[in-house]
C-alpha cells in the first residue's frame, strides 16, 4: 500500500471510526494507530514500526500468534461450503469442535455457541434465572460475583462487574447481582494464616446474609484478569467448591481470558482441581481469527431444560445469531490442533516460569515493583509508590512505564480505568508461541522503563 493510501486510511479512521476504550481527544494531537500486519509475536503499524506484542492482541486473545495461514485456510474452506445457518440446526465444524472441546474438559458435556465473552456470560445468567423460575418459584435467582472480577460489557454483565470504573455511569443495572470480597492476599482484608480459606468463607457469609434459598450461582474468574492478575491463594478454590455444593449454588467459571492454554493448562480452573457447573470462554478459543464464544455446561445443567417435554416453555429459549457462523468453530478446531501439535501448553509452562522468574528479579531490583503474580504466560506486576506501606503508584506514572515500553517497541498492558486508586498493575500475556528471546526482550524493556520512570 502506498504512502498516500495509508495517509487516506489514517484520515478515514480519524473521521469515522469510533475506537474502543479511547478518549478521542487524543487524536487531536496525534494520528490514530493503525495496525496493518502481524506475524508471529510482532505487529506493524502504518508507519512501519514493529512492536513485540506482550498482550496477544491488546486484550489477551491471539494465543497462537499472528499470520497462521492454516487457520485462515480452514476458515476460507469452511465458508465456501456453508458459512452460516441458525443455531437451531447443527454444522460439521460445530459438532467436531464441541467434541474436541469436551474432551479437554472432564465432567463437562454440552457446548452452547455464541459470539463474545459478554454474550456467553449473559447466556449463563439467563440459564440461572430460568432454572430459578422453573425449580424454585423464581426465588433462587441471585448471582454472586467477586470484587475486582470482570465479566463483560453489556448492562447485565456490568451488573456482575467488580470493577467500579468499568460500570460507572451505565446504571441502573439488572437486579439480583451481589458482590463478594476479592481474594488478593497482597491487599488482604483479614490478618489470618489461612487467608485463602478465609477469603472463601466470606462468600459463605454473603450467601447466609442474602439467604441460601435466594442464591442460584456464583460467577468467578479462575484468575482475576483485568482486575490485577490475581492468582487465588492456597485453599481458596477448594473451599469455594465446598460452599457451592453445601448451598446448591451453581459454580460458573469465566475462562474468557484464562481459557485455551493461557495458564499452561487447557483451562485456568484445571490448575485448582475444581469441577464447575458452567464454563464460559471466548478470546483465545480461535485466537481472534474468527469470532466465537462458548458456554459449556455439565449434563446435569443441560438436563434441567429437558425435564418437562410437554411444557413449551421448558427449554432454553435463547438464540445467538452469530453463534450459527461456521467460521468460529472451524478456526477453533485448527487453533486447538496447533496448540496440541506444537506443544504450546508445555511451552507456556516453561516460558511462563521464565517470565515469572524475570519479574521476580525486577521486583528485587526495583522498589517500585511491590508484587508479582500469575500462571503460565499470564502475569502481573503491581507497582507501588512505597513498598512498606504498599501505596499504589499513581496511575499517570504507571502509564509512563507503558509509554516507555511502547517507545522501545514492546506493547505491555495495565489495569486501566477499572479500580479507583488501584490501576497500578502491569499486565503481560504474550502469545503461547513466545521464545526465551521474546521473554527476555520483554523483561529487558520493562527493566529500562522502570529505571527511566523512577529517575524522572
Amino acid at each position: 500500500m502506498s504512502e498516500n493510501d495509508l495517509s487516506h486510511i489514517v484520515e478515514a479512521d480519524r473521521a469515522h471510526v469510533w475506537h474502543h476504550l479511547v478518549q478521542h481527544r487524543v487524536f487531536d494531537a496525534r494520528d490514530p494507530r493503525i495496525i496493518v500486519e502481524g506475524k508471529g509475536m510482532s505487529v506493524w503499524d502504518q508507519n512501519g514500526r514493529q512492536f513485540l506484542d506482550a498482550l496477544s492482541g491488546g486484550v489477551w486473545t491471539v494465543n497462537v500468534g499472528y499470520g497462521r495461514e492454516s487457520i485462515a485456510n480452514a476458515v476460507r474452506d469452511q465458508l465456501m461450503k456453508i458459512n452460516y445457518f441458525a443455531g437451531s440446526a447443527g454444522s460439521i465444524p460445530g459438532a467436531r469442535f464441541a467434541e474436541r472441546l469436551i474432551s479437554k474438559m472432564p465432567g463437562m458435556s454440552r457446548v452452547y455457541y455464541c459470539n463474545s465473552g459478554s454474550e456467553a456470560n449473559e447466556k449463563a445468567f439467563k440459564m440461572v434465572r430460568q432454572i430459578a423460575a422453573r425449580r424454585y418459584g423464581g426465588k433462587k435467582h441471585k448471582i454472586l460475583f467477586r470484587e475486582r472480577d470482570y465479566h463483560g460489557t453489556t448492562i447485565t454483565a456490568l451488573s456482575a462487574c467488580g470493577q467500579p470504573q468499568r460500570a460507572e455511569q451505565y446504571g441502573p443495572f439488572t437486579p439480583g447481582f451481589v458482590e463478594v470480597p476479592h481474594c488478593l492476599e497482597y491487599r488482604k482484608q483479614w490478618d489470618v494464616e489461612n487467608y485463602g480459606e478465609r477469603a472463601a468463607d466470606a462468600i459463605e457469609e454473603v450467601i447466609l446474609r442474602e439467604g441460601p434459598d435466594t442464591v442460584g450461582a456464583i460467577c468467578l474468574e479462575p484468575i482475576t484478569a483485568g482486575g490485577g492478575v490475581i492468582t487465588p491463594p492456597e485453599g481458596y478454590w477448594q473451599r469455594v467448591q465446598e460452599i457451592c455444593r453445601k448451598y446448591d449454588v451453581l459454580l460458573h467459571i469465566d475462562e474468557v481470558v484464562c481459557g485455551v492454554g493461557r495458564t499452561g493448562k487447557w483451562f485456568g480452573y484445571q490448575n485448582y482441581g475444581i469441577e464447575p457447573d458452567m464454563v464460559t470462554m471466548a478470546k483465545g478459543v480461535a485466537s481472534g481469527y474468527a469470532a466465537i464464544a462458548c458456554l459449556v455446561t455439565t449434563e446435569a445443567v443441560f438436563d434441567m431444560f429437558r425435564e418437562d417435554a410437554a411444557d413449551p416453555m421448558s427449554y432454553f429459549r435463547d438464540i445467538s445469531t452469530f453463534g450459527g457462523c461456521t467460521a468460529g468453530p472451524a478456526a477453533a478446531l485448527e487453533n486447538m490442533r496447533i496448540i496440541e501439535d506444537e506443544g504450546l501448553l508445555e511451552n507456556t509452562q516453561v516460558m511462563g516460569a521464565r517470565l515469572m522468574e524475570g519479574l521476580q528479579a525486577l521486583k528485587d531490583k526495583h522498589a517500585m515493583v511491590g508484587d508479582v503474580r500469575g500462571a503460565g504466560l499470564f502475569a502481573g506486576a503491581e507497582l507501588v509508590a512505597d513498598r512498606e506501606t504498599r501505596e499504589p503508584l499513581a496511575e499517570a506514572r504507571v502509564q509512563a512505564v507503558i509509554a516507555a515500553c511502547d517507545a522501545e517497541g514492546v506493547l505491555v498492558g495495565m489495569t486501566n480505568r477499572s479500580l479507583p486508586g488501584f490501576n497500578n498493575t502491569l499486565c503481560f500475556s504474550p502469545a503461547l508461541i513466545a521464545t526465551a528471546d521474546d521473554i527476555d526482550h520483554i523483561l529487558a524493556t520493562v527493566d529500562g522503563a522502570l529505571t527511566r520512570v523512577a529517575a524522572a
